[in-house]
């Protein structure tokens, strides 16, 4: 898959992949359904920063003044919305100084394409490491668009994370967006005929706020 996908890291860690399950299971409810997502998103911080620049900074200890390091950079968030924001308070909880942009999509139900509604930057975006994020990566439509939005404001340090992504929506990402590493928890089979993962975990949007 690797050779396939190369910019796709998938994170194989037994935490996430219970918790995942739990998530897949419709018997979930809302509740459990938020708690868990951010759950997975404090998890997968970890890897997706794992490679984040660090520097050199004087700390003084109760005992004696030593050299530590701290990340380099600045990071913002750019959760899709709406789904995208049940994943910000996980990440947040790691990162708290983080800030946070928005990008407002919807899927055309005719055409399946990403329609913006709203966007919204930290004006020092362009200067800090960027994390994107939206549980599902179907089509990548979404996650493309919302990409060339992020481009188009000056960001061009990017990484996008997701909590599902089907091939379909990898492949547009790597075509469209090559320079953007993707990390996700599972990598799923294929869409169905209306671009649903299959086999995915429903509608994450919904089952995070009880919608339909």
């Amino acid at each position: 898959m690797q050779n396939t996908f190369p910019t796709l890291t998938v994170i194989n860690h037994p935490l996430i992949k219970a918790k995942l399950s739990k998530l897949r299971n419709k018997k979930s409810n809302n509740l459990e359904f938020r708690n868990l997502l951010n759950e997975v998103a404090s998890l997968m911080v970890y890897e997706i920063t794992r490679d984040f620049p660090t520097k050199k900074v004087e700390v003084e200890t109760p005992l004696e003044i030593m050299t530590c390091e701290t990340l380099a950079k600045g990071i913002t968030l750019v959760p899709i919305l709406r789904a995208g924001l049940g994943m910000v308070d996980g990440i947040l909880h790691l990162i708290p100084n983080a800030k946070v942009g928005h990008v407002g999509l919807y899927r055309d139900p005719e055409t399946l394409e990403a329609v913006e509604y709203y966007k919204k930057f930290p004006s020092n975006m362009p200067e800090t490491k960027i994390i994107m994020i939206d549980p599902m990566l179907a089509t990548g439509a979404s996650a493309s668009t919302a990409l060339e939005f992020i481009k188009k404001h000056g960001g061009n340090d990017i990484s996008f994370v997701c909590l599902v992504a089907a091939p379909e929506g990898v492949q547009k990402i790597m075509n469209e967006h090559p320079d953007v590493p993707i990390f996700t928890a599972a990598f799923d089979r294929e869409l169905n005929d209306h671009a649903y993962i299959l086999p995915g975990l429903g509608d994450a949007g919904d089952r995070i706020y009880g919608t339909e």
